[in-house]
């Protein structure tokens, strides 16, 4: 019989990529791997199985210098391209080994392959159930066993993992045991702390190489400290862990928070579960990179797609537009037509300007409002951004952003002297209004026209006489409110005119386009400060920003999206009350979300969002609607959520939650006053 290990390996690992390649004591891992595999006494032959991806091609060469032959194939396909490489080799039994285990022991390498040949097994291994350190793990099976799980399994889980199915159907195994179990040991490289740890073993050992387990767990208990780096690290939480979520675990590594934006972080979900990145995105279906596709029930973008992902036409115009260039030293005359529009939707508005993020069109307002009006005061009520004007509140003695924000958001990086120029009011408090204009010298009030609550009668227009009354510019952020409930701004509805107003998210649908329009006394104040930037004159935003406009009207896409909230929150009541739960509802009918009645209100998120990922749903308690969220959707969807909110009622009855809940609690989000 034909002795042959296989080490899979490629450069393209999500949580730590080119780790095969990575350096340890002058050479790279993969070397230290095959170097000590090769004294394996009944290994016959040793080859490496990667990909054929252009990446891979540096890992083949090293291996073909280093005298071993590699074998390429497919990325995705695992299990296949260990069948491959048994075949070329014409092996009888092989030796799985991955590249992430340079410290791999060949005795027991050898060990192994003497249980499963002398017993005549179908398969073998010390590590499953495991008692070795995390990075010796060996297993050993017949090529029939392998071509036979090539060809039948079909499962993605299986083909990416390679041995589960022989595990399932082998008829005959066995397990090489330690002599006591050290499983809780990490000897493996799959995130940057394992290879600091290996990187000390092979040092402390150093020049030699050939050095055996038992070895390395006595320097375990005789210098703890070189192992202390990855102990928060689990056993072989890669095999349960989607390419997202590794590839989510590796952001966090290299981008503070792990993404740009607090609402799309994992843990604002199902920490150890949602699937974090996409791959495309059409409709409302959303395909992660396992090629897993979800329906999106949730957020659509964060509120930016209410035509749904992908608008033929939208798009259409945007590929024009790059076709014909997107940049050049002259202007794009896509923005005067924007401006222009926006303009004719709000009468009482002569002028715009252009940004491409939110936080920074509210930034803008402002410092076009403070330069109009003279004065630094700002009286705020909701959520405004990002920037030092508006954090600046949080300076003050106590936790003034408390509602607006996350409760004890700290202002570090902020400028102590901006104290004293930012006051939060509550909606609906006129009285508090009235009190902050009284005593701060308000220059600008500005406010979200409205979010989870209604204004209550003659509100807005009291906050107008009021702004009138005292030279005060008024502002109303739309960036979340515009076009969802009528075309424009939410204030048309109300019949109550600001001073500026800011809009964004739905305006480009999923295209970067924000917009500040105003009176021209009061815009033209721009020219009196310094507001410019290179890339709010590109030409991708204006031309997605203009086709969706006319798309939203032609469809009447603010009417669409209201409905189909009211039918959501219809939908949400229905399941409540079915399973005698109570919920607070929240937010514009297209901005949908509820609450629980109950402590465990962000447990039970979670838990929706858990459960819901099984069934193909990205969920949790709220929903921003599309024209794409049709009838038969919504009815499938509910469908689906009704076993949900009968978990939930379960555990109101007693039934233990956190046996239910497969991972940590999603954290909590933002909360306001409006």
């Amino acid at each position: 019989m034909k002795t042959v290990a296989i080490v899979q390996a490629r450069m393209g690992s999500t949580r730590l990529p080119g780790k095969v390649m990575k350096e340890v004591d002058g050479i790279p891992l993969i070397s230290l791997l095959l170097g000590r595999l090769a004294d394996a006494k009944r290994v016959d032959e040793i080859i490496v199985a990667t990909t054929e991806s252009p990446q891979d091609r540096p890992l083949q060469d090293l291996v073909g210098r280093l005298g071993f032959r590699a074998i390429a194939g497919s990325e995705r396909d695992v299990l296949g391209r260990y069948a491959e490489a048994a075949e070329a080799a014409d092996a009888d039994v092989i030796v799985r080994i991955t590249g992430d285990c340079p410290l791999i022991d060949p005795e027991l390498v050898d060990d192994v392959l003497d249980a499963f040949v002398g017993a005549g097994l179908d398969y073998a291994s010390n590590s499953y159930p495991p008692t070795f350190p995390d990075g010796l793990d060996v297993e050993v099976f017949s090529r029939v066993a392998l071509i036979e799980a090539a060809q039948r399994a079909d499962a993605a889980y299986d083909r990416e993992h390679v041995t589960p199915y022989i595990r399932r159907n082998a008829r005959t195994s066995t397990v090489v045991t330690a002599d006591a179990d050290y499983s809780d040991l990490r000897w493996t490289v799959d995130d940057p702390e394992d290879l600091v740890v290996v990187r000390g073993v092979v040092e402390h050992f150093s020049p030699r190489r050939d050095f055996g387990w038992r070895e390395v767990l006595a320097l375990h208990s005789a210098r703890p400290e070189l192992f202390e780096y990855n102990t928060a690290s689990v056993r072989n939480s890669g095999a349960d862990m989607g390419t997202g979520q590794k590839l989510w675990k590796r952001a966090k590594t290299v981008i503070p928070g792990g993404s740009m934006l607090l609402s799309k972080r994992a843990e604002m979900f199902a920490p150890d579960q949602w699937p974090a990145y996409f791959d495309r995105a059409k409709g409302i279906s959303v395909w992660d990179l396992d090629g897993i596709e979800y329906l999106d029930l949730s957020l659509m973008g964060v509120g930016t797609n209410t035509l749904g992902y992908g608008d033929p036409e939208v798009d259409a115009a945007v590929v024009e537009a790059i076709g014909k260039g997107t940049m050049s030293t002259l202007n794009a005359p896509e923005e005067v037509r924007l401006a222009e529009r926006l303009v004719e939707l709000h009468p009482w508005a002569d002028m715009a300007r252009f940004t491409r993020s939110g936080g920074e069109a509210n930034a803008v307002a402002i410092r076009i409002a403070r330069a109009a009006t003279g004065k630094d005061n700002v009286a705020i009520c909701g959520y405004h951004g990002w920037h030092d004007w508006y954090l600046s509140t949080n300076l003050a003695d106590g936790d003034q952003l408390d509602g607006h924000l996350l409760p004890g958001l700290e202002p570090a990086g902020v400028p102590a002297a901006l104290r004293g120029t930012t006051f939060p009011f509550e909606y609906n408090n006129f009285e508090q209004l009235v009190e902050i204009v009284s005593q701060h010298d308000i220059g600008i009030i500005k406010m979200e026209v409205s979010r989870n609550i209604g204004p209550e009668d003659g509100f807005l227009e009291r906050v107008r006489e009021l702004a009138t009354q005292n030279g005060i510019v008024l502002i109303f952020d739309e960036c979340t409110s515009g076009f969802r409930q009528t075309f424009g701004g939410l204030h048309l509805m109300y019949g109550v005119e600001p001073d500026m107003a800011v809009f964004g998210k739905t305006l480009g649908n999923g295209y970067a386009i924000n917009a500040v329009i105003g009176r021209r006394d009061v815009m033209e104040a721009a020219q009196t400060t310094f507001i410019s930037s290179t890339f709010w004159t590109e030409r991708i935003g204006p031309v997605a920003a203009l086709r969706t406009l006319e798309v939203m009207e032609r469809v009447r896409s603010w009417e669409q999206i209201t409905n189909t909230g009211h039918e959501v929150r219809r939908g949400w009541q229905a399941l409540a009350d079915r399973h005698g739960l109570e919920i607070d509802h929240w937010g514009l009918p297209a901005l949908a979300g509820f609450t629980i009645k109950s402590p465990h209100a962000l447990a039970y998120k979670t838990l929706i969002t858990q459960e819901m990922l099984k069934r193909g749903y990205l969920a949790g308690n709220s929903l921003y609607s599309s024209t794409q969220h049709t009838p038969e959707i919504l009815d499938r969807f509910f469908e689906n959520l009704d076993p949900v909110f009968g978990l939930i009622a379960e555990v109101e009855d007693g039934r233990d939650l956190d046996a239910l809940l497969v991972g940590p609690v999603a954290h909590a989000g933002f909360k306001r006053l409006n």
